[in-house]
């Protein structure tokens, strides 16, 4: 997945500085409700390939996609069903 998949998924882009310069990485979250969200690997992380993945946060196992129409379906189908309150 690119980073401008990532971008056209709707994901929020945060920067860490890691302790140096304020843009020294920068990474993506998606919140889909409280306590369940997408983050990426972050940009010092990106192989040689320049390819990106998502994972579940916090979750163990880690549970990875790295297909931008996998996680578009995913995210579709979770913002379908989340249960608005009245």
């Amino acid at each position: 997945m690119t980073e401008k998949e990532i971008q056209l998924l709707g994901f929020e882009v945060s920067y860490d500085d890691g302790g140096g310069d304020w843009d020294k990485y920068h990474y993506y979250t998606y919140t889909v409700g409280r306590g369940f969200q997408f983050i990426s690997n972050a940009s010092d992380e990106v192989g040689e390939d320049g390819q990106w993945y998502i994972e579940f946060f916090n979750s163990d196992p880690e549970i990875r996609f790295k297909d931008f129409g996998e996680v578009q379906s995913l995210i579709n189908l979770l913002e379908k069903r989340i249960v608005k309150s009245e």
